[in-house]
């Protein structure tokens, strides 16, 4: 009977224990006493336990990294075959209008005691506080050595660590001859200072287009402002697509917004014109042409110095500017970021020329797999993280099944 070690009771780590048939001693060895923990919370406590998007290209434009990886796996194993294998065990789930996918029973719990169940199912046992210190080969197998001074011998080692948060934090890793891309934060929301704009915290906006200065790309979506900046969505895609741009400028950034969208100038200049004619005699405080938010749009008013006396016929050229420039290139000082609650995202792992991504085995050491977020992938926000760690467990967990 060979045994094989899971390190990490993640996702990733369960997921493919779970998966594992055949006559073999299963260990799950996690760091921590809780498994499953970033499912526990992710969605709010419903789990987002995958996106309903099963057109493998769309499906690749949500991951900033590993897509050549993803082409692969997602092929194997994609949000469909994800909805199935819960679905099989009695936990029904629902897509909602934004794509995202939950257990119909709003509760995390369900998707966590379904996995701990098939991994009884498989013999799988979890030992907690067992954190990984090393790794080393012994003849064709493995020696883990974990920090509490215990160890284990395992045929075949499977790493499902999570993200790693910092540089060195995997050395023993790399002492087998492996890289690592270096880690950075991947979904984040953007601290504003002192920015009056905080005093809004709660308003959300259902879409707005926004881009960072001198960083390539752009996102439309829905925006929160919180009270130490923004958030929501666009943000967080944001967040995901510039991560290594933004540590390289320790989080010092110009936030650009169209709170309109897909608003330009020349149109906004003429509507204006009209407004100006047809409702001159209204109030600019009581009559908001834009569809946005009362506060929000009183903050505008405010910033560009019109009083709430003042009315479209009076509406003068100064002001007006300022009002195209607050609605159409807004422009926001980004001073540090803020997880985005307990769902820490990290891109940066290991380097994936060195994965068969056909079995997520190590290249260049045969009987080392990987699973999850432990390798350099990771997506935005919305059931993209979590489909990954199900893909690339199942894999893994295909491959050892085998031996």
């Amino acid at each position: 009977m060979s045994r094989i070690a899971i390190i990490g009771a993640g996702a990733a780590g369960c997921f493919a224990a779970a998966n594992i048939t055949g006559r073999h001693e299963l260990r799950v060895f996690e760091k921590s006493n809780r498994p499953l923990s970033k499912v526990k919370v992710s969605g709010g406590g419903r789990c987002n336990v995958t996106q309903a998007c099963f057109d493998v290209d769309t499906l690749l434009a949500q991951y900033p990294r590993g897509r050549a990886l993803l082409k692969r796996s997602l092929h194997r194993f994609g949000p469909q075959k994800t909805i199935e294998w819960f679905e099989q065990r009695a936990v029904p789930l629902k897509a909602e209008a934004d794509g995202r996918v939950f257990p119909k029973s709003n509760q995390s719990q369900s998707i966590i005691d379904c996995i701990l169940s098939s991994m009884q199912l498989h013999h799988a046992q979890i030992e907690y506080s067992k954190a990984l210190s090393a790794l080393q080969r012994q003849g064709s197998g493995w020696q883990l050595q974990f920090s509490d001074g215990t160890g284990w011998a395992a045929d075949r080692v499977l790493l499902a660590c999570g993200g790693i948060q910092k540089a060195g934090q995997a050395a023993w890793l790399e002492a087998l001859g492996h890289h690592l891309e270096p880690p950075a934060p991947s979904l984040f929301t953007f601290n504003l200072p002192g920015n009056p704009i905080t005093q809004l915290m709660g308003l959300s906006v259902p879409e707005v287009r926004l881009k960072l200065a001198g960083i390539k790309g752009q996102q439309v979506g829905p925006l929160l402002i919180t009270h130490w900046g923004l958030s929501g969505p666009c943000v967080l895609r944001t967040s995901a697509w510039a991560a290594r741009a933004l540590q390289e400028q320790a989080y010092q950034a110009v936030v650009i917004i169209n709170w309109l969208h897909d608003q330009k100038e020349d149109a906004l200049r003429e509507l204006f014109v009209q407004l100006r004619t047809t409702k001159g005699k209204h109030f600019l405080k009581e009559k908001n042409p834009f569809g946005l938010p009362r506060r929000l749009w009183e903050f505008f008013l405010l910033r560009a110095g019109l009083s709430e006396a003042c009315r479209w016929a009076d509406l003068a050229s100064g002001p007006q500017q300022q009002l195209l420039s607050s609605l159409l290139d807004d422009h926001y000082e980004m001073r540090g970021k803020t997880t985005f609650k307990e769902e820490f995202v990290t891109c940066g792992g290991v380097r994936l020329s060195e994965i068969d991504p056909h079995r997520m085995e190590s290249r260049m050491i045969p009987g080392l797999f990987f699973a999850g977020e432990m390798m350099d992938v990771d997506g935005v926000t919305g059931g993209y993280n979590f489909q990954h760690a199900w893909s690339s467990g199942w894999i893994a967990a295909q491959a050892l099944s085998e031996l």
